[in-house]
């Protein structure tokens, strides 16, 4: 067997292998406690209502596309798959390993592991060179089966590195320099706001930036009983939003090949 072919079927092992263990970790549950539950005991309002970690089921259903995509026989010389390398591989690592620690209450190792996964997304959606290249030269199953899976789960751990940074910082008590929970909440808002600005910019990301949405706003539901936090995070969601507008309509008609 190639090189390229045993990637893509540890690719392709490795998903089926962390969609199981996500789902067994919340059914069984891991440690006798599900990865919401855990959540809810941290007083924090950096925190997107319930129904927002629906969002997993997609990220793993697509993730699941790229990797049987990814494993066909014609993709085994695709360039852009094979810059990917085991990069992949190691991102479900790190998602199974935090899942692990988040449920064994490692909170603090939590963090690194988190950053982790980040980088090693940011890593892929590089080498894939995502709104970099041009459309018309990746094929249009290509971009729903890799370009914007990985988009959607670099936007959703965008958010949860910070969502998870400020659960540990309220576990260990951090005084926050004087500074109230509401405020250092707007500040990670305006953080967010800022990454989002960046992807738009350099990236024109329409998947990337509807997942920041779609977080933002469901901070603003669940903290509709802190008005400050709730229209903080509605503005937050209207200013990615207009971003989200511009790239469709203006820099996408920009970059549209000429006959």
């Amino acid at each position: 067997m190639s090189k390229g072919a045993v990637q893509q079927y540890v690719n392709l092992l490795i998903v089926i292998v962390t969609i199981a263990f996500n789902g067994l970790a919340n059914a069984l549950p891991l440690n006798g406690q599900n990865t919401g539950q855990i959540s809810d005991r941290f007083q924090v309002y950096f925190v997107p209502a319930g129904y927002v970690f629906s969002i997993w089921g997609l990220i793993y259903l697509s993730l699941l596309a790229f990797a049987v995509y990814q494993v066909l026989p014609a993709q085994r010389g695709n360039p852009r798959l094979q810059r990917i390398g085991y990069l992949f591989a190691l991102s479900c690592v790190a998602n199974m390993a935090w899942l692990f620690l988040w449920h064994y209450e490692y909170f603090v190792l939590t963090v690194l592991v988190m950053l982790t996964l980040l980088l090693l997304l940011i890593a892929i959606y590089l080498r894939l060179g995502i709104g970099r290249v041009r459309r018309v030269q990746v094929a249009l199953v290509e971009q729903w089966c890799v370009d914007i899976p990985f988009s959607i789960y670099l936007g959703w751990i965008t958010v949860a590195t910070i969502a998870n940074f400020t659960s540990v910082l309220n576990y260990l008590q951090w005084s926050g320099w004087g500074i109230s929970p509401e405020v250092w909440t707007l500040i990670m808002l305006a953080a967010g706001v800022c990454i989002a600005s960046a992807v738009s910019l350099t990236r024109g990301d329409v998947a990337y930036m509807l997942v920041i949405i779609w977080a933002f706003a469901g901070i603003a539901v669940k903290q509709a009983g802190v008005p400050v936090i709730a229209t903080g995070a509605w503005i937050a969601t209207v200013l990615v939003g207009l971003m989200l507008v511009f790239d469709v309509f203006v820099t996408r008609r920009r970059l549209k090949p000429t006959r």
